[in-house]
């Protein structure tokens, strides 16, 4: 559906400045194709960069007809509200996108292309992208992906909304710049976005969760050679009451290395603090120990933590540079925040 030619506009309606916009934010960090404008009557008129702290020059517009001075293609839908429904505020600026002709895509548990106003707005040539569905002709997981050749990287974060997928981009964009072969599974409505493909997960029936995983990576790793690379976007934790995503991924992917996500200082986590999180060796062991099940005979070594990813977002230069130098000697492994310094260090820890 979308691609990386196709000229965005995001809908970020009061999203542009919190995790509601996680998506839209997400999108503007990390997708390389043209994002030509954003909706964020909140934040109208400011600069980007400013507001976000990401270099990007994109014009912040109040609504959607303002947007379509600057010729946008696809609109996409840039927030992730919380029960995964379409904001009332949003829905002026989603009908003007289509009565103007645009495509539009969302992540929303909303189903947008079954809306019957939205339906009567849409021109006859362009297309609804509802993402968040369960793919047709799901299986059960077999294991198969252990019999794939390359590298198969997961990301497990010790809470939600750490910055997996993030560390997954980042890796991408460092094989590249080494010229390191590397593909990336999406896995939510972010990822997929800005991939263009990959499977929602928490859209999948828990029995056929893994199996959807394992016919992603499936997918990603045909014709890889042994030192290529799978990145695999991580949901939830392992460490969170909410989250059961963890463990179909695990099973799903078949991961030769894993990479650990971590907030820089978090104890606890951070939507539920009555709930500590577990010491890093710690849940790193039981992790690892998790990994280890459920695999073929003759698959290779059993997955490791490779690296941690620290996510240093709430720090300054000099406190996150402690922070990393206080992990890896906590860890004995390479650390670094691969948003702010790039993803090298990782990429040099994950065997060729």
């Amino acid at each position: 559906m979308l691609n990386a030619e196709h000229r965005v506009v995001l809908l970020q309606h009061g999203g542009l400045d919190n995790l509601r916009g996680k998506t839209g934010l997400a999108m503007l960090r990390h997708r390389s194709g043209p994002i030509v404008a954003v909706v964020d009557p909140d934040h109208a008129g400011c600069s980007l960069e400013q507001v976000t702290g990401i270099a990007r020059s994109v014009p912040v517009v109040a609504d959607l007809n303002a947007a379509l001075a600057f010729e946008p293609e696809v609109a996409v839908v840039g927030l992730a509200p919380s029960g995964g429904q379409l904001p009332a505020a949003m829905r002026r600026d989603v009908r003007a996108a289509l009565q103007a002709g645009l495509h539009l895509a969302s992540g929303l548990h909303s189903r947008l292309a079954e809306d019957p106003e939205f339906a009567a707005c849409r021109h006859p040539d362009r297309w609804i992208w509802d993402l968040r569905q369960e793919p047709q002709g799901l299986s059960v997981g077999q294991a198969a992906a252990a019999a794939l050749p390359c590298r198969r990287v997961l990301a497990v974060g010790t809470d939600m909304a750490v910055g997996k997928m993030s560390a997954c981009l980042e890796l991408l964009a460092a094989a590249h710049r080494r010229q390191r072969p590397a593909r990336f599974v999406g896995t939510g409505q972010a990822g997929i976005l800005i991939a263009g493909q990959g499977v929602a997960l928490d859209a999948v029936r828990v029995d056929y969760a893994a199996g959807a995983v394992e016919t992603a990576v499936l997918q990603a790793g045909a014709g890889l050679a042994a030192s290529d690379l799978v990145l695999i976007e991580g949901q939830g934790s392992l460490c969170h009451p909410a989250s059961t995503a963890t463990l179909p991924l695990i099973r799903g992917s078949q991961p030769t290395d894993l990479l650990l996500v971590h907030r820089a200082h978090q104890r606890t986590l951070d939507r539920v603090p009555a709930i500590p999180l577990p010491p890093l060796k710690e849940l790193i062991a039981i992790t690892e120990a998790l990994a280890a099940l459920a695999r073929p005979q003759g698959a290779g070594p059993s997955p490791a933590v490779r690296a941690l990813a620290l996510n240093t977002a709430r720090l300054n230069d000099n406190d996150a540079h402690a922070a990393v130098r206080d992990m890896e000697q906590t860890l004995q492994l390479p650390c670094t925040d691969l948003v702010r310094w790039g993803g090298e260090a990782v990429l040099d820890a994950i065997p060729s």
